[in-house]
């Protein structure tokens, strides 16, 4: 047996491992289309890295340590499902109005990782069938309105005259339909009154146009988010 039939099989397994990576790219690729195209900050470059990543660490956990008489294997892969943790922390956004964005896109980076794992563990079938369950669940859940819409805040700030009786004006706004969930009231003058109103609406709530109603309400002078 010559030296290149004795090197053949370990090639063979580097080209497996290096399709495994590949593998792990284009699922990770897929998850990000679909973050894509709803206009989400972490796209196609993202998942498709992150699923690259994971994928590696992976092979790295199993196959890296194979000279090492005695040694735990789960232990980088215990570190990436953490360390993807920080990740999708940095996604997360909490706006000026309490409300929070990014968690479903933090939840799919956190998932890729894991497709990725999966891939680099050589768990093909498996890391296929995620992946496609993974696009799926978040189309199907995008499309079904009573899955898929949800209340949100909004902080108005409103100008009033003097006159105007807050009560009722708050009366106003729950008969709409949208629910108060704090006030902050400043005097700024002898003549009006600033009111900070965090907001509720129910999913689907037409926002612009209650503002619209409310700028009309007698003696509001002005209305801005």
């Amino acid at each position: 047996m010559n030296y290149f039939e004795t090197l053949w099989p370990h090639i063979l397994e580097q080209l497996e491992l290096l399709l495994r990576l590949v593998i792990a790219c284009i699922l990770g690729l897929a998850i990000g289309f679909e973050r894509k195209n709803r206009n989400k900050m972490a796209g196609v470059r993202t998942h498709a890295i992150v699923a690259f990543g994971a994928a590696l660490m992976m092979i790295v956990s199993k196959y890296g340590f194979i000279d090492v008489g005695d040694f735990d294997g789960s232990r980088i892969a215990a570190q990436i499902v953490s360390g993807i943790g920080f990740l999708g922390a940095g996604i997360i956004v909490v706006k000026d109005n309490n409300s929070v964005s990014g968690l479903t896109t933090a939840a799919g980076i956190w998932a890729t990782a894991g497709v990725g794992m999966s891939i680099g563990a050589g768990q093909y079938f498996i890391s296929i069938c995620s992946a496609a369950l993974l696009v799926a669940l978040q189309e199907v859940l995008h499309r079904v309105g009573f899955l898929s819409n949800e209340a949100f805040r909004a902080n108005v700030r409103l100008t009033l005259k003097n006159k105007v009786n807050i009560q009722e004006l708050e009366d106003y706004i729950t008969g709409e339909q949208v629910e108060i969930a704090s006030v902050k009231v400043n005097r700024s003058d002898k003549d009006s009154t600033k009111i900070e109103m965090e907001l509720v609406f129910a999913p689907q709530y037409d926002k612009v146009a209650f503002l619209n109603r409310l700028s009309a309400y007698p003696g509001v002078t002005a209305v801005r988010e």
